[in-house]
């Protein structure tokens, strides 16, 4: 009989069509699985949120497949999804919470399956179940929620998890703190967000679901208002058909027919001029955000990072580049670094339990895992084999250098 698999921590990635698993010890990432789902099977359900049971046991029979010792699983950590506004960090997983992402109480959305499935498998394995920074991180500066129009007010809806992981990794790499530099982070994939990072706050930020800023692949991004309030009074479009032209099948896919970037590429290569020009307003838009958001930190960036799906783009990297180097220098992060941020939780849970605030790593003070006498519970239950202070000891001593600086 093959060995068992034999991990701490279970990561929980829910996507439109797919959900993303990873297992990791310590902070190794030792098996990862991208789970598709055929479109008929998510149709059956009315909500998003409806579809945590269905991916769940699918993640469940995926683990056992891969024969997982699921005995020796210590949290559960499923990415965040639209809950209320909070403050970047990491969150235990409680009923009120479950309640307001099974309500959708800010939205609808595939990730609000993440902390279901973290909470209900948390449940069966007796552990605990988290969320880390999740899309509705709300750090923005009161003067960046003014819109212009009182009825309206400018949310922080964006990719936090990944900007946060992105930012702390360039912090590191300029051995540097995340608290104490300022960065502009895009986040470019099915909908793009440019967050200004300011001393570890996201400070200004767009809404990349359905608010404003660059167009992307599949949303249409801030648009002509005058014209907008036109089309919804034509006749011709209803309330769901207007939703979809901003979410689903505005930007790219609108102009193009798709929202594969691939093909978007190949079609430019081929001689496509319509293709060309749509994708360099892309580009041309997302640099325009970024020099926005450099304003808000009075110029004074460390650097700008560029990361998502399609930074793996060099066309289009090198397009942004161009227009904004001479504000910071560019560094790009292709694809998502949200599953090793994810895991992370169990190193950034001991070491909120000491106090490591300056670390940067979701130690703000309304997370609820940076009680001392609650965590040291937490790390108690988990080593009961061994001294609570030796086991302190040898963790400061194993990730001080790190957290340091990061």
């Amino acid at each position: 009989m093959a060995e068992k698999i034999k991990a701490e921590i279970i990561v929980v990635n829910p996507g439109s069509t797919s959900t993303k698993i990873s297992l990791f010890k310590d902070t190794e990432e030792i098996l990862t699985e991208n789970i598709n789902h055929k479109i008929e099977d998510l149709a059956r359900f009315n909500k998003a949120s409806d579809q945590d049971l269905y991916r769940m046991e699918i993640i469940i029979r995926v683990l056992r497949e891969k024969n997982v010792d699921l005995s020796q699983i210590k949290a559960v950590v499923g990415r965040g999804g639209l809950i209320r506004p909070i403050q970047g960090g990491t969150y235990t997983v409680n009923d009120e919470m479950v309640a307001d992402l099974k309500k959708g109480i800010m939205g609808d959305h595939p990730s609000n399956c993440g902390g279901l499935i973290a909470y209900t498998i948390s449940k069966s394995l007796e552990c605990e179940a988290y969320i880390v920074d999740p899309v509705v991180v709300d750090e923005m500066d009161p003067i960046a929620k003014i819109s212009g129009m009182p009825l309206i007010q400018r949310k922080s809806i964006f990719h936090a998890l990944n900007q946060k992981a992105v930012g702390r990794e360039i912090a590191c790499k300029i051995n540097k703190s995340y608290a104490e530099i300022n960065l502009i982070i895009a986040h470019m994939g099915g909908g793009i967000t440019v967050g200004c990072h300011a001393k570890g706050r996201v400070i200004d930020v767009n809404n990349g679901l359905d608010g404003d800023g660059p167009f992307s692949p599949e949303r249409s991004g801030a648009v002509p208002i005058g014209d907008l309030i036109q089309g919804c009074f034509t006749g011709e479009y209803t309330f769901s058909d207007m939703k979809k032209l901003v979410k689903g099948h505005g930007g790219m896919v609108a102009y193009l027919g798709t929202h594969d970037m691939r093909e978007v590429e190949k079609r430019i290569n081929d001689g496509d001029q319509k293709a060309k020009i749509v994708f360099e307003a892309m580009a041309y838009q997302i640099a325009k955000e970024i020099g926005a958001m450099s304003t808000v930190i009075n110029g004074k960036a460390d650097a700008i990072v560029l990361t998502g799906g399609m930074a793996n783009s060099n066309k289009l990297v090198e397009l942004i580049r161009e227009r904004v180097e001479f504000i910071a220098p560019v560094h790009v992060y292709p694809g998502e670094q949200e599953m090793k941020a994810l895991a992370l939780i169990s190193h950034q849970e001991k070491m909120a339990s000491l106090g490591m605030m300056a670390a940067g790593i979701a130690h703000e003070i309304g997370n609820p895992l940076t009680s001392i006498s609650s965590m040291a519970q937490v790390i108690k239950r988990k080593n009961e084999n061994q001294n609570i202070n030796e086991y302190v000891t040898n963790i400061l001593k194993k990730y001080r250098k790190n957290f340091t600086n990061c």
